[in-house]
């Protein structure tokens, strides 16, 4: 299964998506795996793991959980000022941030 968000505002000044957390050289997010419903944190780098695509920046990776070893695939692309435009996970879905539980 694919789920995704994709937002149609652009601009640098736009509000950051609802399912990752800005944190200085890092975009943070949770994935929930549809197999086990593991919750596996995932931490992006805006320096070394973005590709530079069209009016931004491209990630995709293969994320495998540590106790369970399910695996997801998260796809993102984000705007040059690094807010995410748009999000797609298979095998999986994204945990919003005011549901996270550290």
């Amino acid at each position: 299964m694919r789920l995704g968000y994709n937002s149609s505002m652009f601009g640098l000044f736009r509000r950051q998506n609802p399912n990752f957390k800005d944190e200085g050289n890092f975009l943070l997010a949770r994935v929930l795996t549809s197999k086990k419903r593991e919750v596996i944190r995932v931490r992006l780098s805006k320096t070394s793991e973005m590709s530079a695509a069209p009016g931004g920046y491209f990630v995709r990776k293969v994320l495998v959980g540590s106790e369970t070893l399910d695996q997801a695939t998260l796809e993102v692309t984000t705007n040059r000022g690094h807010k995410v435009t748009q999000a797609v996970v298979d095998g999986g879905e994204l945990v919003p941030v005011r549901e996270w539980e550290d």
